[in-house]
């Protein structure tokens, strides 16, 4: 596993450092601002050697020249991707060698038709997953369909209970009011809030989450429960006939929620 710190950025973002356990070389996944990459490399004293990218969008993207430019970082992303600064292109079955370990690439369109994630089956898995699973959500679909987010939730559903999910925006608290409106009888979703409030008030990320906790909380994971069903159908005052038709309705609820 990976030694992981999240860098803060704008409003909500997380710039995720992972650091070599046997040497000061660092990477960084979705660097939107140079600048708070340069001043954790500073105060730590690391070198950047490796940038990777989920998909294209400026808030992930946007830092990654600059930090090219001064630190001569190889940069990893999707091979479909419109972002112009990538070195290393990388499709679904691709490795990324890190610091002695192996990242799984697994395609994940929906947000973007660009979205890929960086898996680590260690003793400890970790999953980086951009903007395509969140804490108690997922990622609005910009260009991809809910055909294909929900097949990237399946791939979600099918990793190890134990592993630690790295996502890149600190949405949580707000995910969690409208998991708590999809299953309001839902006693996890209620605990997950109490933990994140306390996390927030203490100053800390409520991140990284974990699989287990999200097939408990997470409505976008939870579409084949009857509970979830059942609300997406009363949203959409319609019957629903298939897993897809169900996680299409809650994305629909959320946009509007």
């Amino acid at each position: 596993m990976f030694n992981i710190t999240p860098i803060s950025a704008f409003n909500d973002n997380y710039i995720w450092a992972l650091a070599s356990p046997d040497s000061s070389e660092v990477a960084v996944i979705d660097p939107g601002d140079a600048d708070k990459v340069n001043q954790y490399l500073k105060k730590n004293g690391f070198q950047l050697s490796a940038i990777l990218i989920t998909h294209h969008h400026d808030d992930h993207t946007g830092g990654v020249k600059q930090l090219k430019a001064e630190h001569n970082a190889t940069v990893y992303g999707p091979q479909n991707s419109p972002f112009d600064g990538l070195e290393v292109t990388l499709k679904e079955g691709d490795q990324v060698e890190l610091f002695g370990q192996s990242l799984q690439v697994h395609e994940v369109p929906g947000h973007t038709l660009d979205h890929i994630s960086y898996y680590l089956g260690d003793t400890q898995p970790q999953l980086f997953c951009g903007d395509t699973l969140f804490l108690a959500g997922c990622g609005r679909l910009f260009e991809g369909t809910a055909e294909q987010m929900h097949k990237a939730m399946e791939y979600f559903r099918s990793l190890p209970d134990t592993t630690e999910i790295y996502c890149t925006h600190e949405y949580s608290l707000a995910n969690l009011a409208f998991a708590a409106a999809v299953e309001p009888a839902n006693p996890a979703i209620n605990a997950a809030t109490t933990q994140c409030n306390q996390l927030r008030q203490a100053g800390k990320p409520t991140l990284p989450t974990d699989i287990a906790t999200e097939k408990q909380i997470n409505p976008f994971l939870r579409y084949d429960e009857a509970s979830v069903k059942q609300a997406a159908e009363q949203f959409s005052n319609a019957t629903l006939a298939s897993e897809v038709a169900v996680f299409s309705a809650i994305r629909e609820w959320k946009n509007s929620f």
